[in-house]
C-alpha cells in the first residue's frame, strides 16, 4: 500500500485543546512539519512536546520551495502541512502543493479539525443546508462587484474579514441597500472573549460603533429571500 507524502493538518483557530489525538500522533511521526509561521506553530509544538523539525511555508515562498518539497516526498519523506490556525488551503497556504501532489500521484491524507467557518455558520441561526464560502473580500479593486454578487446570493455566504475592515464591509452593505439584511458576526471563537451577534446590518453597525472589534472574524450572510420566507413562515 502506498504511503502517505503528505498529511493536512488542522490545527486549533484559539483554544489548545481543539486538535485531535490522530494529529499530534501524525505531528510527531512525520519528517518534517510544513509551517506557515513556524514562530507561532512552536508555540503548538512545545506545549504538546512535538519536536518534529519544521520548514517555512507560506504564501510568500510555496511557488519557489514546492518543487523541492515534492522531490522529497518521492525520495520517501513524509510532511505534514500546518497553518498558523485552522485546516490548511482554506483561506491560507495548501492549494498548490496538494495540486502538485495529486498531478504526480503522490498519496494525501487530509485530518479533520479546526476551522473556523463552521462554528460561525452553524451557530449562527441562519440557514446552513446551503451555503456559500467566499473567503476573504477583495481589499480594493471588485471589492463592491464582489458585495453585490453576496446580496444577490440566495444562499448563505460566508466571509472572512479583519476587525479594520468589517465596518467597511458593512457599511457597503448598508450603503447597497441592504441595511435591513440579517448577518452574524462570530469573533475569537473558541477563545475566552468569543462572541456572536446576529442582527440586521443596520443594528450590527450600531452594536460595533459603541464595542470595540478585535480579533479575527467571521460574517455570515442571509441569502436575500430569508427575510421574506420568515415572513410568509410567521
Amino acid at each position: 500500500m502506498q504511503e502517505t507524502s503528505l498529511y493536512l493538518v488542522p490545527t486549533p483557530i484559539g483554544n489548545l485543546e481543539d486538535i485531535t489525538l490522530r494529529a499530534l500522533r501524525i505531528l510527531k511521526e512525520v519528517n518534517y512539519i510544513l509551517s506557515e509561521d513556524t514562530r507561532t506553530s512552536g508555540k503548538l509544538l512545545k506545549h504538546y512536546g512535538i519536536d518534529t523539525k519544521q520548514h517555512s511555508y507560506h504564501a510568500h515562498n510555496e511557488h519557489k520551495s514546492v518543487t523541492g518539497f515534492i522531490k522529497r516526498m518521492h525520495d520517501g519523506e513524509q510532511f505534514a502541512l500546518i497553518t498558523d490556525a485552522g485546516t490548511p488551503a482554506i483561506s491560507d497556504p495548501g492549494f498548490l502543493i496538494v495540486k502538485e501532489c495529486v498531478a504526480q500521484g503522490l498519496k494525501i491524507e487530509c485530518l479533520p479539525g479546526a476551522t473556523a467557518f463552521v462554528p460561525a455558520l452553524v451557530k449562527s441561526g441562519l440557514p446552513n443546508d446551503r451555503f456559500l464560502f467566499e473567503g476573504f473580500l477583495p481589499h480594493k479593486k471588485g471589492r463592491q462587484t464582489k458585495l453585490q454578487q453576496v446580496l444577490d446570493e440566495d444562499r448563505t455566504v460566508i466571509l472572512y474579514e479583519s476587525p479594520h475592515r468589517l465596518m467597511k464591509a458593512l457599511v457597503q452593505m448598508k450603503d447597497l441597500g441592504s441595511g435591513e439584511r440579517i448577518v452574524s458576526v462570530s469573533r475569537e471563537l473558541t477563545k475566552i472573549h468569543e462572541e456572536t451577534i446576529t442582527n440586521t446590518v443596520n443594528n450590527v453597525i450600531e452594536y460595533y460603533e459603541n464595542h470595540p472589534i478585535k480579533g479575527e472574524i467571521v460574517l455570515i450572510v442571509a441569502g436575500k429571500s430569508y427575510k421574506i420566507q420568515n415572513e410568509k413562515n410567521s
